[in-house]
């Protein structure tokens, strides 16, 4: 069977390129056939023929580039950034640039993902493409000013990826886009389907080939698909979604663009993050021009709205299908947990007004706790609550649970600062940095000898000598994985003339996997299972070693939680505990 793409090469760029997405009429079955042809994208994709057929991505393991005996790259990594960008109808043409918008959307977002992004965005309903770009690397580095002119429209959806499931190959790069009899689709998605094999095998037993391993086109087939319910003259778009909700009952963060409307999805559980913003003007003089948004835009963090000049609206509710339009923000659905009932309303006028009575009787949230402890840049907001502030009470509550006797507090730039600042501040022992971290090295890979694998941190971190001399250091890590990275940390410490180091976690020990997205490695790879609690400190070289409890982290991120409408709050704490929050199929 043909491919979904087909790549022509024109050799020297590594950046996937194409003004605009042809969307030929090839669909006559309905369901989920419709969403596969013969639909023709052009690249520039450095020394790759034309290529046909390619029915599954690259099965080369990540270990191939960066390996896990490297000790800078053996650390928890994020899963994706989307954004979602919708101008208002009022809003002049010229006025706000939406691929301009997304790209300063994206760079605020990179911390989530590094290893490709795309922007794609739709000049209205009438168009019959959608215009693209997409490339391997960095955001900054992928869209140059020439290619963002390239990218008309009113409304876009961009994706900053680091690859779960699929892998690295360059065809799971999203924005993922097909042709349904409706017209163009195109979805962006952060997380990972816990039931991606079921649904793979049911998609292909009704006939329908898939052209990569991507979650994103799992997705973006069932959206093709009339739901059950049936529709009338027109597609029902909040049904189809509220269909694949109760399909896959989690773990990710969805944004669909189709016609002239961008839906914002969160899995019922909540387990990935979402965001809604008002695109805001800037410098008007005009008091009541201020107060009129632009557009609205979805993101899979606040941080971006600031760069983007937006203003958080709220967060997506666990389960709610949020659509955006040119006349504003609407909720159209939110589709309960565990097991679907009834809508609770057709739409709403006002996104905050929405009927919980069904939703209040299901099982908690299972949000990503860690997006607290690490994933999420400091400045971000959840659950009412900036993400600095939960790190500082995690770094206090850490020095209540495990004192130590030591002259200065540090930490490992740049995630664990506000920890070591909490902790600092409880302890009444003064903040020092002990190292800088080298924000310049680029990727890292396997060392070929002994040498270059005891210099690969001393490469990404230097040591602030002075600060340390003849001193009890107490560090502050967020995390630790595998642990290859605090050893030969401890041992620059001691090398710089450091008396005693102690090292403290600002989250309990990682024990178990996570299927959702989240790229933790296998039990036997984690620090806390190679060895006893009590014997980890000398197996890493430190003088003493404590984690803050699962409990103690509950405390501090419960402690600032504002709630709104009732909605009820919980956490996924799986890799620390393996309670799950839903069954797993293997």
């Amino acid at each position: 069977m043909r491919s979904l793409f087909t790549t022509r090469t024109c050799r020297g760029s590594p950046s996937t390129s194409c003004t605009a997405f042809v969307l030929p009429s090839m669909i006559n079955a309905p369901g989920l056939g419709s969403a596969v042809g013969n639909t023709s994208v052009e690249s520039d994709v450095a020394g790759v023929e034309e290529t046909q057929g390619v029915m599954a991505a690259s099965s080369k393991d990540a270990e191939g580039e960066a390996g896990v005996n490297d000790p800078t790259t053996a650390e928890l990594r994020e899963a994706c950034g989307v954004i979602g960008c919708m101008l208002a109808r009022s809003t002049p043409d010229g006025m706000v640039n939406v691929a301009r918008m997304i790209y300063l959307g994206l760079v605020a977002l990179q911390h989530r993902g590094q290893e490709s992004a795309g922007i794609v965005t739709s000049e209205g309903p009438a168009s019959t493409h959608f215009n693209y770009q997409k490339g391997d690397g960095l955001v900054a580095a992928i869209f140059t000013d020439e290619k963002l002119n390239k990218l008309k429209g009113d409304m876009g959806l961009g994706h900053s990826r680091y690859s779960t499931a699929g892998g690295r190959d360059p065809t799971n790069t999203q924005p993922f886009m097909v042709h349904t009899r409706h017209g163009p689709l195109a979805t962006a998605h952060n997380g990972e389907l816990i039931n991606a094999g079921a649904l793979r095998k049911a998609i292909m037993d009704r006939g329908v080939g898939l052209s990569t391993l991507s979650d994103s086109e799992l997705i973006t087939q069932m959206l093709s698909q009339a739901p059950p319910r049936g529709e009338k003259a027109k597609p029902d778009w909040g049904a189809r979604i509220r269909h694949l909700i109760e399909a896959t009952p989690t773990a990710y963060s969805l944004v669909v663009m189709q016609e002239d409307k961008i839906y914002g999805v969160r899995d019922p559980f909540g387990n990935r993050p979402l965001s809604i913003g008002r695109l805001m003007p800037l410098g008007t003089a005009n008091e009541e021009d201020q107060r009129k948004p632009l557009g609205w835009v979805f993101s899979s963090e606040s941080c971006a709205f600031q760069s983007m000049g937006a203003t958080l609206m709220r967060e997506v509710y666990p389960g709610e299908i949020v659509e955006l339009s040119p006349d504003g923000v609407r909720s159209l659905d939110i589709v309960p947990r565990p097991k679907s009932t009834a809508p609770h309303s057709n739409a709403h006028g006002d996104p905050d007004d929405i009927d919980h009575e069904t939703i209040l009787l299901g099982p908690p949230p299972a949000f990503c706790i860690f997006e607290y402890v690490y994933f999420a840049r400091a400045d971000s907001v959840f659950e009412g609550q900036q993400v600095y502030s939960v790190r500082q009470r995690c770094g206090r509550q850490l020095a209540i649970e495990s004192p130590v006797d030591a002259d200065i507090i540090s930490t490992v730039p740049e995630s664990a600062t506000p920890a070591a600042l909490g902790f600092s501040l409880e302890s009444g022992i003064p903040y020092i940095e002990v190292l800088c971290k080298n924000r310049y090295v680029g990727r890292s890979f396997i060392q070929p000898d002994t040498r270059s694998r005891q210099l690969a941190v001393a490469k990404k971190f230097g040591v602030l000598s002075e600060n340390l001399m003849g001193r009890r250091v107490v560090l502050v890590d967020d995390s630790i994985v595998r642990g290859t990275t605090v050893g030969p940390i401890i041992q620059l410490l001691r090398q710089a003339g450091a008396k005693e180091v102690h090292i403290r976690v600002a989250s309990p020990p990682l024990k178990h996997p996570c299927y959702m997205g989240i790229n933790i490695p296998t039990r036997g790879e984690l620090l806390a299972n190679q060895k006893p609690l009590e014997e980890l400190a000398s197996y890493v070289g430190a003088d003493s070693l404590a984690y803050l409890s699962i409990e103690g982290l509950r405390k501090a991120v419960r402690q600032g939680i504002v709630l709104k409408n009732n909605i009820p709050t919980g956490h996924c704490t799986a890799c620390l505990d393996g309670n799950y929050p839903v069954n797993l199929e293997w």
